[in-house]
């Protein structure tokens, strides 16, 4: 008889697969070789392997790692900057200044891991993002381990790194050619800022490199009243309507916001395969609406969940935002059973995957499926008794909760310790540049 191995086996728990079937195991166990998963079943199945290394889930929820579908790494270090404010002066009168002054690309490294550190802490693996220095950032997020969808942004403007805008899409177009094949967790796309802020041009040109290479291509659209009031003065046509006309949805685009969108605008999306990432926490700090996302699911349309930059949030955990999610459509809808936990969990780990490519290689824990899981510690009061794991998840659950972290078959999280960060170094050198800021703030 051959005797199976494997080189970590993480064991006594309840594993929520996520899969097709929404499998759970009560006393479950998931086998890892390399970077992929090999086996999930019982514990009693794995008696006879042999194995390398185990962690013990103490009876705590093992489940697929979570993905976060739109976020600006970089973004954490102007994390309570400026808050309480519409969307237009908050990105004019300070992000966009701030931007101009403080963002370097000794500072994207160091804003980046500050993601990569609160994500990863909070059982994120895998994370779409969207910014400026990208290759600076790539190379912050390989060292960090996280699992990573990374757009070059573009942009119609001077902006960090890209002071003449006519060099925005050749800038991106060599970000993703250095990429695209130079780490596995590590998958390159560009990311247009919005149709108020790029020309119909940069917009055809940006999607005619991504579908080139077959990349993701990402867009802010429908997230404010005054978007939407610019784009119709221009073209006379919603955002939505707008972007199809020109030609730029399709299964690889990934339109962040959605808030003001009509049901012509979601017949649009449906019938062109777009898919949605959903971000209320800042749409609601900025006042800026709430998408209609029972309406999008209806519709069959793909929908992740984001968190947006720290700067609109103020936070990274997903936890939180499925807890947010969840709520605000029933109390918008005024039906309780709209947006269920199991719908809100599954848009943060299989529809989230399946919003920027990548869920043949993660969103759930299947043989054959990359190694990307955490586990939940549930011996503490807030999640006690566990009647329904699915649902704890999203309601009582908290980033804090997270115990242990695995991306691609490599453990960086154990027992709530970060392993790929020095995270006392880093937060001694993010503290200097908030000092830095805040002194340059109080001259003013």
């Amino acid at each position: 008889m051959t005797i199976k191995s494997a080189d970590l086996l993480v064991l006594n728990g309840i594993v929520l697969t996520m899969d097709s079937i929404d499998t759970q195991i009560k006393n479950g166990a998931v086998a890892i070789k390399g970077k992929k998963i090999v086996a999930v079943g019982e514990v009693d199945e794995f008696l006879s392997w042999d194995m390398s290394q185990t962690i013990d889930a103490c009876e705590g929820i093992i489940m697929p790692g979570l993905v976060n579908t739109h976020t600006h790494f970089p973004m954490s270090l102007f994390k309570g900057l400026a808050d309480d404010l519409p969307l237009q002066v908050w990105l004019d009168e300070h992000i966009f200044p701030a931007e101009e002054k403080y963002i370097t690309p000794k500072s994207v490294r160091i804003g980046t891991r500050l993601s990569c550190a609160e994500m990863l802490l909070s059982g994120t693996t895998t994370c779409c993002d969207g910014y400026f220095f990208e290759d600076e950032i790539a190379e912050a997020v390989k060292a960090c381990g996280i699992r990573s969808v990374l757009g070059q942004g573009v942009i119609d403007f001077p902006a960090p790194g890209i002071p003449d805008p006519k060099n925005n899409i050749s800038s991106a177009i060599v970000f993703m050619d250095k990429w695209q094949a130079a780490a596995s967790t590590i998958n390159p796309s560009i990311f247009c800022h919005s149709p108020n802020t790029c020309s119909t041009q940069t917009l055809k040109k940006a999607k005619a490199a991504a579908n080139d290479r077959a990349l993701l291509f990402q867009i802010h659209a429908a997230e404010t009243k005054s978007e939407w009031d610019q784009v119709w003065s221009q073209h006379r046509a919603s955002p939505i309507k707008y972007l199809d006309q020109i030609g730029v949805l399709d299964q690889n685009t990934l339109l962040v916001h959605t808030v003001w969108v009509d049901d012509d605008d979601i017949d649009i999306i449906a019938k062109r395969r777009a898919k949605v990432s959903h971000n209320p926490e800042s749409n609601m700090k900025l006042a800026s609406g709430i998408a209609p996302v029972p309406d999008l699911l209806k519709a069959d349309i793909t929908v992740g969940i984001g968190t947006d930059g720290c700067a609109s949030n103020n936070n990274l955990d997903l936890f939180s935002e499925m807890d947010t999610t969840a709520k605000l459509h029933k109390v918008n809808t005024l039906d309780p059973t709209v947006m269920d936990a199991r719908t809100v969990v599954q848009m943060a780990t299989t529809g989230g995957a399946a919003a920027i490519g990548l869920d043949r290689q993660i969103g759930s824990l299947e043989p054959g499926k990359e190694a990307d899981l955490i586990v939940i510690d549930t011996k503490n009061p807030r999640l006690a008794p566990l009647y329904n794991p699915i649902s704890q998840v999203v309601y009582a659950a908290l980033g804090s909760d997270v115990r242990d972290v695995i991306v691609s078959g490599k453990i960086v999280v154990r027992n709530h310790k970060l392993l790929t960060i020095d995270l006392d170094d880093l937060l001694e050198r993010v503290g200097s540049i908030g000092d830095t800021i805040k002194r340059e703030l109080t001259k003013k």
